[in-house]
């Protein structure tokens, strides 16, 4: 018997918490089919061991609220939690709620059960209350690839992965964005369970276990809200002429600055190389027009300023982990 044990907090996301809770009552019905080698799994709804047993726990054992505002009465408060084999974290919408302070009693509480042998997971933006803990320094974890900046910013000792759905490292589970909290879901059963049970249990939740990136899915936001009106101007050439073949150091010149001076500049402001940063540019271009048009992959090419087709392809798996030809099929609607 596995015991699971969800830290739920004022305006944490509850949806993850449920969904998962309810994905391991699932998988202990598929369990007892298994080991019942029978067809009806009605009929095994009453067995007395289940492989997973959850509970919630918040601070204090007093109730809580969500995001939405939905008070949620907790099983019990930390300090009374026994026995538990897995902690898990859940998720926040607001980035209002990521204040260390307001978390000071929990981190504590996680990193003394991590030491005594506990796992710690963290569902998307989860990983943000972890890596306050100092455990996740020196080791690989991913997060909501909306919040890559800022939890690069926030944890630099942290050796983050944002292209991965999944990481595990040292009994440390980190999960990307939203759905992927499923995966963590199945590697927990994996590993208590079977790769049978966990195959059974991707088929019932319809997520694809196979699936290892988060990149097909990332959006790129170009900040301009870092102060810098020579950066400015130059990241809105580039977003305004993506298409010309021009140099860093033209562009460098065209906002009076010297190469070198602009690319140490761009890189503080911006987090990025002015290079990458057109590359960002030219392929959230190319995958505008691959959702959008049925422009041949030729023709994307040059319409985002590459003039070799190999290269565009290059860049645009790198970017994407998927070819052009796999993305358009993907994700192509039509407007009419």
């Amino acid at each position: 018997m596995v015991k699971i044990t969800f830290i739920i907090y004022d305006k944490c996301s509850l949806s993850g918490v449920l969904g998962i809770k309810d994905a391991f009552v699932m998988a202990n019905l598929w369990n007892f089919k298994i080991e019942s080698d029978k067809k009806d799994i009605e009929s095994h709804t009453d067995c007395k061991e289940p492989l997973f047993i959850t509970e919630t726990a918040s601070l204090d054992g007093k109730p809580i609220n969500d995001n939405n505002g939905i008070i949620i009465t907790p099983d019990k408060s930390i300090n009374s939690v026994q026995d538990t084999d897995l902690i898990l974290i859940p998720a926040f919408i607001s980035s209002n709620v990521i204040k260390k302070e307001s978390f000071t009693e929990i981190l504590e509480w996680i990193s003394e059960s991590y030491h005594k042998g506990v796992s710690v997971g963290a569902f998307c933006t989860g990983t943000f209350i972890l890596a306050m803990t100092g455990l996740l320094d020196g080791k690989q974890a991913t997060t909501n690839w909306q919040f890559i900046r800022r939890f690069k910013r926030n944890f630099p000792n942290v050796t983050l992965t944002p292209e991965k759905i999944l990481t595990v490292d040292s009994n440390l589970i980190c999960s990307g964005a939203v759905t992927s909290i499923y995966h963590i879901a199945l590697y927990v059963i994996e590993k208590y369970g079977s790769k049978q049970l966990a195959s059974i249990c991707s088929k019932s939740f319809l997520i694809d276990s196979g699936r290892q990136s988060q990149l097909p899915y990332t959006t790129v936001y170009f900040d301009k809200n870092h102060g810098d009106k020579a950066i400015i101007m130059a990241q809105q050439f580039m977003e305004n002429r993506y298409q010309d073949n021009f140099t860093i150091d033209y562009l460098a010149k065209e906002i009076g600055l010297s190469p070198r001076h602009f690319k140490r500049r761009f890189k503080k402001a911006t987090g990025e190389t002015p290079i990458s940063y057109l590359q960002h540019i030219r392929i959230e271009q190319a995958k505008k027009r691959l959702e959008t048009t049925n422009d041949n992959i030729n023709e994307i090419t040059w319409q985002t300023g590459y003039e070799d087709i190999s290269t565009f392809r290059r860049l645009f798996k790198k970017h994407t982990s998927l070819s052009p030809k796999e993305y358009r099929k993907k994700f192509f609607f039509s407007s009419k």
